[in-house]
């Protein structure tokens, strides 16, 4: 086999770029239309859409926001690497979605907050929103510029593009209509990049496994190397991928985005009402579970074309997120037009990404530090200003990240794990909040500190010894051996020893936790929470259930209430007056729905009628 990387990467023609630059011009027109065209904007409007959106956009929106252009090239290079086990992750999304709709929403839609940190002050103390919503604003920052970077430096070098020239047009295009379009920019242009994701992703699996052989041929050759394992009950905790550690630790995993995570709890409020936000997250599970089962199938895919000529051992390419940039233009880069959609659809998963994060970092900092903390009586017109100033500030410094990011070299690896590491604690404390009655602010506090230290201990215990040649992963073979070595041809790579991998030798072993599979990381985190946080509790004082606000309380503990202890006139002593809350502090009136509505609809869904009331639903007990 022969694998010019240069001429690959001159496939990539003007055509291509056209395809390419037609989804930048659409995502800027959608901003200018709702910024300059649509009516003006205030807070509402600009951060929650003014609670007017429906369920299709909503539902492509939640699907785009953290299906990341990383996801689309990392799931073919994890299958062709490690095996399609991988698959199996697609089952924890049946776990993820009924728990998000039915456990986790109702609290947040009932409180109707438009920072999903506001939750931790009324149910705590603010010194925990401070702590929550601050790590979050890290978590969000990093994951985003590397969201940026690194699919812009996997398609580098195989198409050609010019990494700062990605860099610049994703992060620009999407500051613009974010800044100028707010919200309802953001759900658009995430519906129209998610078809475009669909699209690409599907036309090129599909038709680049008819040009390999066809889907049996792909099949067989993946069966052939073992990389058609369906399933792994392995129940050892450090085995990297099991059974357990993919549906089990990938509920945890998942249901810290989905459940809890400001991005998408912003987007569950953005609907006109609560049935409408189910309908999208259920809507969501299908288009998940298809696209992340594709996005696996085409890693076979990319094995059958490949199976006798490792592009990575043979220096064609430096990593394996290269590996399915290269099988676009190696198979269907005579088509013009193709490498520039699906170029299309990998960027479009990065302008999802950077937008949603841009918008909920703005409405973070407006809810917890200004309306909560210095600027409490701001006016609307100046936070309707502050929020887009805001906008534009986090998208600067997402680009500015991405040229830390650049220099980092293998800490990638590292800081996409702190992605995990941050998510387990923060489900931990809200999940301690809405389903144990009796915990207070200071076990919620020591419990979220003592798990985030506990986590980026292990995590980073892990990285080191990665490093260190300590912590290894065994691969599936490759082979060589149908390479042409005199006309492949690299890209500027040092020379690559082509003879068989062979594992290092451990210089020194690290401790065993440092080997906890990675998909355990967010149910660590949580549970190391709730563990310290009830004993913390139980040891400086139980809350008082009596005075608790019942809202703040997760719809299952009243389905359950007779037959939970301890919980006897729950909320009966309760008063809405809050320490450090006041009721003009959010963004956005409370009920079920948007004020804009006429009246007969806004009463066919008022809460009374149609909502979720804890106190009528202890009563049916």
């Amino acid at each position: 086999m022969t694998i010019d990387i240069n001429e690959l990467a001159e496939r990539f023609t003007w055509v291509d770029y056209t395809v390419f630059g037609c989804m930048l011009a659409i995502s800027a027109g959608i901003g200018i239309f709702y910024g300059v065209c649509g009516k003006k904007q205030n807070t509402s409007d600009f951060l929650m859409a003014g609670k007017s959106m429906t369920t299709f956009p909503v539902a492509m929106s939640l699907i785009a926001s953290f299906m990341s252009a990383i996801t689309l090239l990392g799931t073919p290079s994890e299958v062709y690497q490690f095996g399609f086990l991988y698959w199996l992750i697609g089952f924890s999304y049946f776990l993820v979605m009924p728990a998000a709709a039915y456990l986790y929403f109702p609290v947040f839609y009932e409180l109707q907050v438009t920072s999903a940190y506001e939750y931790l002050e009324r149910r705590f103390h603010r010194v925990v929103r401070y702590i929550g919503s601050f790590t979050f604003i890290i978590q969000m920052c990093l994951y985003m510029a590397i969201v940026v970077y690194a699919p812009a430096l996997a398609l580098a070098q195989v198409t050609g593009l010019n990494v700062y020239v990605s860099v610049s047009l994703i992060c620009f295009v999407c500051i613009f209509y974010t800044t100028l379009g707010g919200m309802k920019a953001v759900l658009w242009t995430d519906a129209i990049q998610m078809i475009i994701m669909y699209g690409s992703m599907m036309f090129v699996i599909i038709k680049g496994a008819i040009d390999v052989g066809g889907f049996e041929y792909v099949w067989q050759k993946n069966v052939e190397s073992g990389r058609a394992e369906l399933v792994n009950f392995d129940p050892n905790p450090t085995t990297r991928h099991t059974f357990w550690t993919l549906i089990v630790g990938g509920y945890f995993t998942w249901i810290t985005i989905y459940g809890v995570n400001q991005a998408q709890v912003q987007r569950y409020l953005c609907v006109q009402t609560k049935q409408m936000a189910i309908n999208a997250l259920w809507i969501n599970l299908v288009g998940l579970f298809i696209l992340m089962i594709s996005c696996a199938f085409g890693g076979m895919v990319v094995y059958a074309r490949y199976w006798d000529c490792d592009p990575v051992r043979s220096g064609v390419v430096s990593k394996g997120d290269q590996l399915f940039p290269l099988f676009v233009m190696d198979t269907l880069g005579q088509w013009y037009g193709l490498p520039g959609l699906f170029v299309a659809g990998i960027f479009s998963g990065a302008l999802s990404t950077v937008s949603s994060g841009m918008n909920s970092l703005a409405a973070i900092v407006l809810e917890d530090y200004v309306k909560a903390g210095c600027c409490p009586d701001i006016s609307e017109k100046k936070a309707t200003l502050l929020s887009k100033a805001l906008s534009l500030f986090f998208g600067l410094l997402t680009f500015a990240l991405v040229f830390v990011a650049e220099q980092l070299g293998n800490v990638l690896s590292a800081a996409l794990s702190i992605f995990g590491m941050v998510g387990g604690p923060l489900l931990g404390v809200f999940t301690l909040g809405m389903f144990f009655p009796w915990a207070n602010s200071k076990g919620a506090f020591t419990g979220l500190l003592t798990s985030l230290v506990f986590m980026f201990w292990i995590g980073g215990g892990h990285q080191v010894a990665r490093w260190n040649g300590q912590i290894t992963f065994d691969r599936k073979e490759t082979s060589i051996a149908g390479c042409n070595f005199n006309n492949t041809i690299g890209s500027g790579l040092p020379a690559v020893d082509t003879s068989p991998l062979v594992a290092e030798e451990e210089i020194e072993e690290p401790l065993s936790i440092y080997r906890l599979s990675y998909m355990w990381y967010s149910a660590t985190g949580c549970f190391t929470v709730i563990v310290v946080g009830l004993l913390v509790s139980l040891v400086t004082g139980l809350q008082n259930v009596r005075t608790l606000d019942p809202r703040t309380l997760s719809p299952a503990i009243f389905w359950f209430k007779r037959f939970i202890p301890g919980i006897e006139g729950l909320g009966e002593d309760f008063t809405d007056e809050e320490e450090g809350l006041r009721a003009h502090q959010s963004s956005v009136s409370l009920g079920n729905i948007n004020p804009g509505f006429d009246e007969t609809v806004k009463e066919k869904y008022t809460p009374k009628s149609n909502g979720f009331s804890p106190e009528k639903e202890s009563s049916k007990l």
